[in-house]
């Protein structure tokens, strides 16, 4: 069965749960899914995983420091070597306008960078609410932002089992 593996940074609480909701959408898709915070996180995660969604709360527009050493520190192991992934993205802030887009964009580009595939999605859970780059909420999730979650995980999971295909060996 294709696996799925959400990794996230939550000082207060409100990514991990995002963080959740992100991992009910994905089992919802079918598909074997792990959750690990961040300090728990290692670079066979991304080896053994089919597709990664990655969670940070926004700091200045960017993903954690910690989620940033995450990667760094995973070079070495998985650089290169998830080409073909599905990847994606969600975050928390303290308000609008602190720079939740820009942190999306800061994960996609790490999850690029080591060769996943991210995709968009156009999809509104609610008015006004929607995951383009990738699931967002300000301050704790409530139920439009934790249905943008919980689709963004289905949708992972639809795109790794499309990736995924039948595993099939020979000439």
């Amino acid at each position: 069965m294709p696996k799925i593996t959400v990794i996230y940074d939550s000082e207060s609480g409100h990514t991990k749960a995002l963080a959740e909701a992100v991992a009910e959408g994905a089992r919802e898709g079918g598909v074997e899914v792990a959750v690990k915070h961040v300090d728990e996180a290692r670079a066979d995660d991304i080896l053994s995983s089919d597709g990664l969604i990655v969670g940070s709360p926004t700091y200045c527009g960017v993903m954690s420091w910690k989620l940033k050493r995450f990667f760094d520190e995973s070079v070495g192991a998985a650089w290169g070597k998830a080409k073909g992934k599905i990847g994606a993205a969600f975050t928390t802030s303290g308000g609008l306008g602190g720079g939740n887009e820009a942190t999306l964009f800061s994960i996609l580009s790490a999850l690029m960078n080591y060769g996943f595939l991210v995709f968009g999605l156009p999809d509104y859970s609610g008015p006004g609410v929607t995951a383009h780059y990738g699931a967002v909420a300000v301050g704790e999730p409530g139920e439009a932002q934790k249905k943008a979650a919980r689709m963004l995980g289905r949708q992972t999971a639809e795109y790794v089992k499309r990736m995924a295909g039948p595993h099939t060996t020979g000439d």
